[in-house]
């Protein structure tokens, strides 16, 4: 199995290029099941799961021609509409072939899903979203077993209890060949949600609402969705606030290339409460190091708010900061499981609840430690960038599920990191 050995204590500077959104690909993958022609994708990561999600739809019968940030997608020749454990359970997105499934074949049977184990993250809303659209959904012997009517699915108000991302995805793209108007109230507003609704708009059923909490997707009443142009992904968020977390941690001053600042501007944000600064231009950001290094109060929410997926990177650099930091991990309740790694590093987090205590420690020393999860996993390289000493990090292949070539563009940069094999 391979691991990551870091050489810490090194000052990093250069530019990196941020890769497509991981987790707007996977959306963007699952729509392409609404058309019945080939649609081109760039600027995919080359990440474990993206080709996951490719290997899926080849499955259920589609042709893919993918090479590294390029797909060529062609759902007309899909003769399945399982989604079967063994791959399924690889990957929680898989989920999302849930709603492009039903609306355009009527029937579809989905394996209820797997992926990182950081709490419970319950499909119901899903299955609320499509049933509102005349849906019968059933649980049986682990799937997802769901059939519209005969005519199709039929448009329909969807009201979330609480803000999904990825339900609001399903409700997209199950609505996009529905009959009729369907409205999805309190729908998440993440970059990624904005790209899956544009494609949506693009390809024929007419979206209103985007970017808001209100969605209104007017169905294409049983027509498949075409679209001529490609779909290039945005730039992957969480990707970029890493590196501006590995700049901070190292005093380094780093430069990123092909990033959108305003999906990243609560990281900012957080950042400059903790005395660094910025340069900005139209699609790159330059980070500058903060002399004094502050601690910092951080609450998880949805998006515009500060995103968990960037909660353990900033407990990673809060922990040389030169006061207590507090962080409030309100969307999971088991995301802190990087904090026992961080500590093996030498840093001083204490937990209560759903809140952790930074408390500011003079350095970080090397150790061998494990990965818990995608998002744990770059808080402990970031963590062991600045850390005295050699660290090993175990179990990356969290890592390769949502960081396209971390080693190389750190090592690019001047971290003296290398992937070895137990």
């Amino acid at each position: 199995m391979d691991y990551l050995e870091i050489e810490g204590g090194h000052k990093l500077k250069g530019n990196v290029v941020i890769s497509g959104a991981k987790n707007s690909a996977l959306a963007v993958i699952g729509a392409t099941i609404l058309s019945d022609k080939k649609i081109v994708l760039k600027n995919l990561p080359n990440v474990v799961d993206i080709r996951t999600m490719l290997k899926l739809l080849t499955m259920l019968g589609a042709k893919v021609e993918h090479n590294d940030t390029e797909a060529i997608v062609d759902c007309s020749t899909i003769n399945s509409t399982k989604a079967v454990y063994e791959i399924v359970a690889q990957m929680r997105a898989s989920i999302l072939v849930l709603g492009p499934l039903l609306s355009r074949f009527k029937e579809c049977s989905v394996s209820l899903p797997g992926g990182c184990a950081i709490g419970q993250r319950p499909i119901d809303l899903h299955i609320k979203a499509v049933e509102a659209l005349g849906a019968n959904v059933e649980l049986k012997e682990g799937y997802v077993v769901a059939t519209a009517p005969s005519s199709g699915l039929n448009g329909n108000k969807i009201i979330f209890d609480k803000i999904t991302v990825g339900g609001t995805e399903n409700a997209l793209m199950a609505a996009a060949m529905a009959n009729g108007v369907t409205e999805i109230i309190n729908a998440a507003k993440e970059p990624e949600i904005t790209q899956l609704a544009q494609m949506i708009d693009m390809g024929g059923a007419k979206v209103e609402g985007i970017g808001t909490s209100r969605l209104t997707v007017h169905g294409t009443n049983g027509k498949a969705l075409e679209f001529k142009e490609p779909i290039e992904i945005i730039p992957d968020r969480i990707e970029a606030g890493t590196y501006l977390c590995v700049g901070a941690i190292t005093n380094s001053e780093i430069t990123l290339d092909r990033v959108n600042i305003e999906h990243i501007q609560t990281s900012i944000n957080k950042l400059e409460e903790m005395g660094c600064s910025f340069e900005l231009a139209e699609n790159s950001i330059t980070f500058k190091p903060a002399s004094n290094l502050k601690g910092v109060n951080i609450v998880t929410t949805e998006y515009p708010g500060f995103p968990t997926d960037m909660q353990a990177q900033f407990m990673a650099v809060a922990t040389i900061a030169s006061s207590e930091s507090l962080i409030e991990e309100r969307l999971f309740e088991n995301r802190f499981m990087h904090v026992s790694e961080l500590n093996r590093l030498g840093s001083d987090i204490w937990l209560k609840g759903n809140t952790a205590a930074v408390r500011p420690v003079k350095e970080l020393n090397g150790a061998t430690v494990m990965a818990t999860d995608l998002r744990a996993s770059s808080a402990l390289v970031i963590a062991a960038l600045a850390a005295k000493g050699t660290t090993k990090i175990k179990r990356i292949y969290h890592l390769d599920r949502g960081y396209d070539r971390l080693e190389d563009k750190l090592s690019k940069l001047g971290a003296k990191i290398v992937r070895k094999r137990d």
